[in-house]
């Protein structure tokens, strides 16, 4: 298997990985007791994650320019373009892959945040 494909791969799994948690289904850890309105609280904060888009302006971007650095790179390393939409493909999909695990984290954070604005003590 060669490093091209190697590196597809790696990158499809993490993709997949990053979809699978959309970070909108984070549980926060509180410390200290939890009052009745937890669990309708967490669900209005996961919610509200989830409600956050998918695909924006950094996704494109993102997207272009791990295909062009990997293009540019393929290039460049290999002194010709014999493999250069290759090397295009699997930049674009690092990009994708990164863009999808910083919405992750960016939805594991808005239910921090929404959480702590609701008066809980949240350490993770």
């Amino acid at each position: 298997m060669n490093v091209l494909a190697k590196t597809t791969a790696v990158s499809f799994i993490c993709l997949l990985a990053a979809c699978e948690n959309s970070g909108a289904n984070y549980t926060p850890v509180i410390d200290g007791a939890v009052g009745p309105n937890y669990n309708s609280d967490l669900a209005q904060c996961q919610g509200l994650a989830a409600s956050q888009a998918s695909i924006d302006g950094s996704t494109g971007r993102d997207v272009a320019t791990g295909a062009g650095v990997a293009a540019a790179s393929s290039v460049i390393i290999n002194d010709n373009s014999s493999n250069l939409g290759e090397a295009a493909a699997v930049g674009a999909l690092v990009g994708l892959t990164g863009n999808a695990l910083k919405k992750n984290a960016d939805r594991e954070a808005i239910v921090k945040n929404c959480m702590r604005g609701r008066g809980y003590n949240v350490v993770g």
